[in-house]
């Protein structure tokens, strides 16, 4: 059966009734053939988001309709596998205690500059090296951040955090990494950083979110960081240097978007 995510808009009670209504849920939901699996509350923005098992949509808001009259404003079907990636987890948290988490989560690409000329120049072989050597840096400082990696865009990778200041971390310690290196021709990236919900308006889990870190990762300049004013907004107070913000045309956004760079290299 598919999996879906729904989204709770106005949801002003406490972690503890919203627990309740979870567990109501579970009451009644084999009556309808249909699993949840678990949520997330957002406590601060007032939105709830639960992941279902159900044959259709309308079959898992009949479970919501019968257990506690709460209906999402949305509902989308999801990769299960995508979901564990970006959010982090696919079933309740050990422990009896009501969630508390909210599902926002900040979104990082990167990306290898000048791959494709570099390839056509040293063969695939050096193509190869180039990518592993990439990997493996980003990797360690995704370990060292607490990230997730979602999937490999094969000159980059995509990455998934529960905070700002974890993603903004991670994209440092890569431009930091590269900088300490010593190779001919040197490995330069770009990174895009963005902070987002999963359940917006569209079809794809964290579409909006996910589509501006892309962007955003184009646009960024030769061995620089671009982050969306959201991310600056979260992460200043924790130590980073952010340029200022500007905005910029991004390719499948009809507005200007708010972004600035990070300044990585105390610059």
């Amino acid at each position: 059966m598919p999996h879906y995510l729904d989204r709770h808009d106005s949801v002003d009670i406490s972690p503890a009734e919203l627990a309740q209504m979870h567990l109501a849920d579970l009451s009644v939901q084999n009556r309808y053939g249909v699993e949840y699996l678990t949520y997330w509350y957002d406590h601060q923005r007032h939105t709830a988001n639960c992941l279902v098992r159900a044959p259709d949509p309308e079959t898992a808001l009949d479970v919501h309709a019968d257990a506690h009259g709460a209906m999402p404003s949305e509902i989308i079907e999801v990769d299960i596998n995508e979901v564990f990636g970006l959010l982090g987890r696919v079933t309740d948290p050990d422990g009896d205690g009501p969630i508390d988490e909210p599902a926002v989560r900040t979104i990082v690409f990167t990306d290898i500059v000048g791959s494709t000329e570099m390839i056509d120049r040293y063969g695939d072989a050096f193509g190869m090296e180039l990518v592993r050597t990439h990997d493996e840096l980003v990797r360690s400082a995704l370990r060292t951040n607490q990230g997730r990696e979602v999937k490999h865009t094969g000159d980059g990778l995509m990455l998934a955090f529960d905070s700002s200041t974890w993603a903004v971390g991670c994209g440092v310690d890569v431009q930091r990494g590269l900088a300490g290196r010593d190779s001919d021709p040197p490995l330069v990236v770009r990174v895009g950083i963005n902070t987002g919900e999963p359940v917006t308006e569209g079809a794809d889990l964290f579409g909006a979110a996910v589509n501006l870190a892309a962007r955003l990762c184009d646009r960024a300049e030769a061995g620089a960081i671009l982050a969306s004013d959201a991310v600056r907004c979260d992460a200043t107070e924790d130590g980073f240097w952010f340029g200022e913000p500007q905005a910029v045309e991004l390719k499948g956004f009809t507005k200007p978007v708010m972004a600035c760079p990070v300044l990585w290299d105390g610059s």
